[in-house]
């Protein structure tokens, strides 16, 4: 059984056929001359057939090499064509992202990321993960998401890198009704007075809340529990109660034109940052998504 040849007297094969030269073939392959003639002898005799009839003069395909030449103009242009598609994706020019991301920062920061940034890079496909932060961090785990824009993870999570961010403070958010006096600073111990509409337990908003509650020393139950931002704003509208929030969220209750108002004692806020397995090197082409969010952010906070 013949041996498969390799590359590389297939590429002199090619190039042997084309030029119908020993002498010129060398020099553009940059081999000598006795080097070539040994590498097709080989290539001969692994293939058991002749594929040019050469003499002093002349140098001609035989009907094997005919047969075979545009079978190696086809293998090559294969390998050439998906060797080039690798070392895009290596390059980081080429390829697929998963992106996990907080629900509040995929819809307001992300948008305008993804816009600046699917342009200039049309061949990476970037897939948003939006969700909370224990379900993100989850699926960093099982390889389902690249890397993400999220709270920090628990302490004991040290699986995990954390670059900050910005820092996300929390507001009272209710209708103007329910804040008379402008000239008044929003405290925690508001919530005491008015039934207070909470995001979902275990969620990162619900958490902050509880810590300045505690810091606070008061006892705040909620009236409403909402897994979803839009039903916390459509409560609040209705005149149902009101909610201490993330800054971060307010472009996605914008529709119920609510009053937002800094809260103090204590001044609570989160974190936001990206995050990634620590021992799990991103592939170029998440690094690139990741630097360039990065330097937005950082654009960004250096504008303000």
């Amino acid at each position: 059984m013949a041996r498969v040849p390799n590359l590389s007297a297939l590429r002199l094969f090619q190039q042997l056929a084309q030029t119908c030269s020993f002498s010129e073939t060398a020099r553009l392959a940059n081999v000598s001359q006795p080097a070539l003639s040994r590498t097709i002898r080989l290539l001969e005799e692994q293939l058991e057939a002749r594929l040019f009839d050469r003499d002093t003069r002349n140098v001609s395909l035989t009907p094997a090499g005919e047969a075979l030449f545009p079978v190696v103009n086809r293998l090559l242009a294969d390998f050439d064509g998906a060797f080039s598609e690798v070392a895009r994706s290596l390059g980081g020019q080429h390829g697929r992202v998963v992106l996990g991301a907080l629900p509040s920062f995929a819809a307001s920061t992300l948008p305008r990321f993804l816009a600046a940034f699917q342009p200039v890079h049309p061949n990476i496909s970037i897939v948003v993960r939006d969700g909370l932060s224990g379900a993100v961090y989850r699926q960093m785990r099982d390889r389902e998401v690249d890397f993400a824009v999220l709270t920090p993870p628990d302490a004991h999570e040290e699986d995990f890198a954390f670059e900050p961010l910005l820092d996300d403070p929390c507001a009272l958010v209710c209708r103007d009704a329910d804040w008379p006096d402008p000239t008044r600073t929003a405290t925690w111990r508001y919530f005491t007075d008015r039934p207070f509409i909470a995001m979902a337990a275990h969620s990162s908003v619900r958490e902050l809340a509880d810590a300045a509650f505690i810091r606070a020393k008061l006892t705040v139950r909620p009236l409403y529990e909402c897994a979803q931002l839009a039903t916390v704003g459509g409560l609040i509208a209705a005149g149902l109660g009101v909610s201490a929030l993330p800054l971060s969220t307010r472009p996605m209750l914008d529709a119920y034109d609510l009053a937002w108002l800094p809260l103090e004692r204590p001044r609570i806020s989160r974190q936001i940052g990206i995050t990634y397995l620590a021992q799990r090197s991103l592939s170029p082409q998440a690094g690139r998504v990741r630097d360039a969010l990065s330097a937005m952010m950082r654009e960004r906070i250096a504008g303000e």
